[in-house]
C-alpha cells in the first residue's frame, strides 16, 4: 500500500483528527471475582462487577476487563502468527482470498461506508464450516474455513486461543444479562450454532493518516466483541455524552468489549451499540484480533420479552440476524452507492 489511492480517503467530516482527545477513558473492570478460584463464593464482589458491566454498557458501551482468565501465552502466540502471515508477499496471502460465495480467508479491498478501510484481513469462524443463509434467499450456504500453507501453526494457535476468548465471552454474556437482572444464562441458546466470527487485522503504516481510516465509523452488528489490540493503538470510541472521538489507550494484556446491534435490541434500547473507527499512522503497522461473538445465524432477533412491558413496549421488529449478516457483506464486494442495513431499519 504506497500512496493513498483516491478509494481511501474519507469525506472531509469523517477525516481523522491527528491529535488525540485526552479524556477520561473507557471503564477498566477487573474480572478476578469470577475469574478467580479464591473469590468463588463472593457473591458481594461478583455483584459489583454485574454493577460495574451494567454501568459500563450504558454509558459507554464499550469496557476493558483485566484478571480476565484467557493466558496471556495463547495470546502471544496468534500474535506471533499473524505477523508471519502479514508480512508474507500479497500474492501467497491472495491464495486464501475470500470471495462473494465464501466470507472466510484473506482480504485486503473491505470498505465500510463505501470507503476503503486501509487494512488487511483473515477471517476464521469457530467450526470449520458455519451455514450461513444464501444472500439470494435459496438455501443455507457454507462458508469454509481457509487455512494458509504459512505459518503451518496458525491454524492451531487460531484455534486454541479462540476457545479461551469464547469462554470469556460467554461469561461476559452472563454477565451483561444479569445487569440486566435477567436469569445469567438467559442469552446462552441462541449460542448453541454460533456464527461466530474472528478476525486477524493489520493496519500498515500510511502515508496520509490524516486522509483515512484502519476502520471507518460504523457500530458492530453481532452480540458482543471482544478485541485484542496491539501497544501501538489507533481505535477510537465515540463519546456518547458529546460525540467526541476518544482513543482507547492500550493496556497491556487487557481486551477492549463492546455492545453490538444484537444486545441493543435485546436490551430495548437499554443498552446501545457505539460507533467506533480505527486510526492509522505513517511510522508503525498495527495488528488486533477482534472475536465478533454472534448467535446462530437462524436466530429472530427481537427485544427480550421480560424487558417489555405496557410502559416499555418493544421497539424494533422482529429480524433474521443470518439474512442482516449475509446482507452487510454485500458491502464488501458492491459499492452499494447507499448506506448499509442498520438496525434502525427495524425500529418501530
Amino acid at each position: 500500500m504506497g500512496e493513498v489511492d483516491p478509494a481511501f480517503i474519507q469525506d472531509p467530516q469523517h477525516r481523522p483528527k491527528l491529535s488525540v482527545t485526552k479524556a477520561e477513558g473507557i471503564p477498566s473492570i477487573d474480572l478476578s471475582p469470577v475469574t478467580s478460584q479464591d473469590y468463588i463464593s463472593d457473591p458481594k464482589a461478583i455483584e459489583g462487577v454485574v454493577k460495574e458491566i451494567g454501568n459500563a454498557c450504558k454509558e459507554w458501551g464499550f469496557f476493558q476487563v483485566i484478571n480476565h482468565g484467557v493466558p496471556l501465552e495463547k495470546l502471544q502466540r496468534i500474535q506471533a502468527a499473524a505477523r508471519k502471515f502479514f508480512h508474507q508477499p500479497l500474492e501467497d496471502k491472495r491464495k486464501i482470498r475470500r470471495d462473494e460465495r465464501n466470507a472466510l480467508g484473506y482480504f485486503d479491498t473491505e470498505s465500510t461506508k463505501n470507503v476503503r478501510d486501509w487494512k488487511e484481513v483473515f477471517d476464521f469462524t469457530m467450526e470449520e464450516t458455519t451455514l450461513v443463509p444464501d444472500p439470494e434467499d435459496k438455501e443455507e450456504a457454507p462458508w469454509t474455513n481457509q487455512w494458509p500453507e504459512y505459518p503451518v501453526e496458525l491454524r492451531e494457535v487460531c484455534e486454541e486461543h479462540s476457545r479461551e476468548v469464547e469462554k470469556l465471552a460467554l461469561k461476559l454474556l452472563g454477565l451483561v444479562a444479569r445487569s440486566l437482572v435477567l436469569p445469567e444464562h438467559r442469552f446462552n441458546s441462541y449460542f448453541k450454532d454460533q456464527s461466530t466470527r474472528i478476525r486477524l487485522n493489520h493496519y500498515p503504516p500510511c502515508p496520509s493518516p490524516q486522509l483515512a481510516l484502519g476502520v471507518g465509523h460504523h457500530k458492530d452488528g453481532g452480540a458482543l466483541t471482544v478485541l485484542a489490540q496491539d501497544e501501538v493503538g489507533g481505535l477510537e470510541v465515540k463519546r456518547k455524552t458529546d460525540g467526541e472521538w476518544i482513543r482507547v489507550k492500550p493496556t497491556p494484556n487487557a481486551y477492549i468489549i463492546n455492545v453490538g446491534d444484537i444486545m441493543q435490541v435485546w436490551s430495548n434500547d437499554r443498552y446501545e451499540s457505539v460507533e467506533h473507527r480505527v486510526m492509522v499512522n505513517a511510522e508503525k503497522e498495527r495488528f488486533s484480533i477482534p472475536f465478533f461473538f454472534n448467535p446462530a445465524h437462524y436466530t429472530l432477533v427481537k427485544p427480550v420479552d421480560e424487558l417489555i412491558d405496557e410502559e416499555n413496549p418493544a421497539k424494533y421488529r422482529p429480524y433474521s440476524w443470518g439474512k442482516f449478516m449475509t446482507h452487510r457483506r454485500l458491502s464488501n464486494f458492491k459499492k452499494l452507492g447507499v448506506d448499509n442495513i442498520q438496525i434502525y431499519d427495524f425500529k418501530f
